[in-house]
C-alpha cells in the first residue's frame, strides 16, 4: 500500500479509469488522500444489474455527477434493465455533453408500460467532441434537429431505437462527415417511413469515410440510396427481401458478410451488372432461397481476388420451379477468383442435393489454389474435410 501511496496523483487516477467505476469509488474510503480521488476519473460505467436496486444507482449519479472535476468525460456508459425516470437519463446526457463528452454509450432494454419515450437534449446534436455514439431501445426517441453537426464523430450505433419523422436518420447521417463505422438495427416498429408493406420510401445514406457498414433489413416498408463509399472495407448485411442497390456503394469491401433469404425471387433482384469487388477477399454467404447458384456464380464472377469463401444454404421449400446453374455444362465459365486466388473453401448445412455435389465438385476441379475445404453437412451426416498443399492442388 506505501509503494502504491507513493505514485502520483495523475497516475493513481490514470490506474482508477481501468477499474469498473463501482470499484474506482470504493477506494475513497482507504484514507483522506483517497476521498475524492475518484472524481477525476474520466471514465464513468453504470450497470443497474451490477451495482444494486436502481434508486441506489440513480441516486448516486444524480449526486456525483455534477460533481466530477476533469474537463472531458472520455467515456459515459449506461446500461439500465429496470425503469430509470428517464429524464434523469435526459439530464444526465446534457451534463456529460457539457462536459465535452468523448465516447457516450446508453443502453435502454427495459420496456417501460405506457406512450413514455426517452428524449435526448438538442445539445447532443451539435457535440463536437463526440466521437463515439452508440444507442439502444426503443424507447430512445431521437429528434434530430436541422443544426446537427457532430464533425468529430467516427463511430455510430443505432440500435432499435425510435425516429420522430423520417428526415431524422437523414439529417442525422448526413452531418457526420467523418463516420467510419455505421451499425443500424431495426425493425418494422422503430423506423416508421411510409404507410405499410407495399409502400416503399428511400432515403439517403452518405457516409464517405465509413470504414465498416452493417445493417439489417426484415420488411418492405422502406429501402436506402447509399451514395458511394471509397473508404468502407467490412460490410455486414442481412436482407429478407432485396437490398442490392446498396452493392453500388461497397465495391471497395475487403471482406463481405451476406446473409440472403428472399421471399421474392426471380432475376430482377439480382444485384446489376457492372458491379465488381475487385478488392474482396473473405467472402462469407449465408443463402436461405432456391435460387442460391445463381446469386453465387454472379458473386465468384465478379469477385476475381477472392481468397476465402464460407458459405451456407438453406433452402426455402416453398420455391419448387427454378432453373438452377448447370454446374457440369462445358460453357459455363469459370471464375477467375478459382483459377488464382481462392485458398479456403468451407461449405456448411451441406444437404447432399444434386446441385449442391454437382457445385462441390466444381469448385474442387477448378479451385488451382486451393489450400484447404471443409465440408460440414446436417447433423447426422458425415463431416468431409480436405487440406492439401498449394503445390498438391
Amino acid at each position: 500500500m506505501d509503494r502504491i501511496s507513493g505514485l502520483s496523483d495523475e497516475l493513481l487516477v490514470r490506474i482508477l479509469s481501468f477499474v469498473p467505476t463501482k470499484v474506482a469509488v470504493s477506494t475513497s474510503i482507504l484514507s483522506k488522500r483517497w476521498e475524492f480521488l475518484w472524481t477525476w476519473v474520466p471514465k464513468l460505467e453504470f450497470v443497474d444489474n451490477k451495482y444494486g436496486s436502481d434508486l441506489a444507482i440513480r441516486d448516486f449519479i444524480n449526486k456525483n455527477l455534477p460533481l466530477l472535476k476533469p474537463p472531458v468525460i472520455e467515456t459515459f456508459r449506461l446500461k439500465c434493465f429496470s425503469p430509470f425516470p428517464l429524464e434523469d437519463i435526459t439530464q444526465w446526457v446534457g451534463i456529460t455533453v457539457s462536459r465535452l463528452i468523448v465516447e457516450l454509450d446508453i443502453d435502454c432494454q427495459y420496456y417501460w408500460s405506457g406512450n413514455f419515450s426517452l428524449l435526448l437534449p438538442s445539445s447532443l446534436y451539435t457535440c463536437e467532441s463526440l466521437l463515439t455514439l452508440k444507442l439502444k431501445g426503443e424507447k430512445i426517441l431521437l429528434d434530430v434537429p436541422r443544426t446537427v453537426s457532430l464533425p468529430k464523430l467516427k463511430t455510430l450505433y443505432l440500435g432499435r431505437v425510435t425516429y420522430l419523422n423520417n428526415d431524422c436518420f437523414r439529417l442525422l447521417i448526413s452531418y457526420c462527415p467523418v463516420l467510419e463505422d455505421l451499425v443500424v438495427e431495426r425493425n418494422g416498429l422503430t423506423l416508421p417511413i411510409g404507410h405499410g408493406l407495399h409502400f416503399l420510401e428511400e432515403y439517403v445514406i452518405v457516409t464517405p469515410c465509413l470504414k465498416y457498414f452493417k445493417v439489417e433489413e426484415y420488411t418492405l416498408s422502406y429501402s436506402y440510396l447509399v451514395t458511394h463509399m471509397p473508404e468502407v472495407e467490412e460490410a455486414d448485411i442481412c436482407v429478407e427481401y432485396y437490398l442490392f442497390n446498396i452493392f453500388d456503394s461497397i465495391t471497395s469491401v475487403k471482406r463481405l458478410s451476406l446473409c440472403v433469404s428472399f421471399n421474392i425471387i426471380p432475376d430482377e433482384y439480382m444485384y446489376h451488372d457492372g458491379i465488381f469487388f475487385n478488392r474482396l477477399e473473405h467472402l462469407k454467404l449465408c443463402i436461405r432461397f432456391d435460387y442460391w447458384s445463381k446469386l453465387l456464380f454472379r458473386l465468384l464472377h465478379d469477385s476475381p481476388n477472392l481468397r476465402v469463401l464460407n458459405l451456407c444454404v438453406s433452402k426455402d421449400i416453398r420455391f419448387k420451379k427454378y432453373e438452377p446453374i448447370n454446374w457440369n455444362s462445358s460453357e459455363i465459365s469459370v471464375p477467375t477468383c478459382l483459377l488464382e486466388s481462392l485458398e479456403t473453401f468451407e461449405y456448411a448445412e451441406y444437404r447432399g442435393s444434386q446441385e449442391e455435389r454437382d457445385f462441390v465438385s466444381f469448385i474442387i476441379k477448378h479451385a488451382c489454389r486451393l489450400k484447404s475445404s471443409t465440408i460440414t453437412p446436417c447433423t447426422g451426416i458425415e463431416t468431409y474435410s480436405v487440406s492439401e498443399s498449394s503445390d498438391e492442388s
